[in-house]
């Protein structure tokens, strides 16, 4: 961390519900009526996290085109309003972005200002029981973005999975490795066990949000959380929609890299 950078990050985790019964439309309006509750706090947020493709829904493939918007649509238009409201870093999830003929699975981190920080192309598409692989095109490259708290590594859900994504990350800089995620219920214990691993084998704080509530048959894990570089799990949600709050200490990174030296011995 720079001598500029903020130590202490206090981090809204909105880990939605995301249900057959809603359309996009009512779940923009669920997380506008979030956001204005944040606007009565005292102490806003800092940074604020969304979970994966919360507009459509992962699990709703036959509606993405349907759900598809440019980058700077009708999502990045309302995240970029209420983070200059709130003066917070928006993680907005991600969205199914449309650029010519191809879609993506494209997660928006948005300034406090308002302007769009970094997109992140999500790498690793899901075939299993999933037509993301066939609908989606991947993204090519890992992102890594420069802000007040330290750099801030993105992944989406599945790239969980991949331990080299996020040593890509760890060489550009990463302080704080994000997680927008739709993750399902059937697979709880492995999204605890890599959240922790990923955290803990690069010595990265980790915080994560997923959806909650049962899509298409399939009932997401909820679960978002927090864990330090040591591999602790600081704050962990329940399995219903929920806002989850932590406050961590950027400073814990660099202490935990100096007491135990790993990364320096790859």
């Amino acid at each position: 961390m720079s001598q500029n950078e903020k130590s202490t990050v206090k981090i809204a985790a909105i880990q939605l519900s995301v249900t057959d019964d809603k359309t996009k439309k009512e779940r923009m309006r669920d997380v506008k009526s979030i956001f204005q509750e944040m606007e009565s706090i005292e102490k806003k947020p800092d940074l604020i996290l969304l979970p994966e493709i919360w507009g459509c829904g992962f699990f709703d493939f036959d509606h993405y085109t349907e759900c598809a918007e440019e980058r700077k649509g009708e999502t990045f238009q309302l995240l970029s309003t209420w983070a200059a409201k709130l003066q917070s870093v928006i993680v907005g999830g991600s969205i199914v972005e449309i650029s010519g003929d191809t879609l993506f699975n494209s997660l928006l981190c948005i300034e406090r200002d308002g302007t769009l920080k970094a997109t992140y192309r999500k790498r690793h598409l899901f075939g299993f029981q999933s037509k993301e692989q066939q609908i989606l095109t991947k993204g090519e490259s890992a992102v890594v973005a420069d802000t007040q708290f330290g750099k801030i590594g993105f992944s989406t859900c599945y790239d969980l999975r991949f331990p080299e994504h996020y040593r890509e990350m760890i060489d550009q800089g990463a302080e704080l490795f994000v997680v927008v995620s739709a993750w399902p219920e059937a697979r709880l214990d492995h999204w605890r066990l890599f959240n922790q691993v990923r955290a803990v084998e690069n010595q990265c704080w980790l915080v994560s949000c997923n959806c909650a509530g049962l899509q298409c048959g399939n009932r997401y894990a909820g679960h978002s959380m927090a864990v330090s570089p040591s591999g602790v799990i600081a704050a962990e949600a329940g399995g219903k929609a929920c806002v989850q709050w932590i406050d961590i200490d950027m400073k814990e990174v660099e202490r935990a890299r100096n007491a135990f030296p790993a990364l320096r011995d790859r």
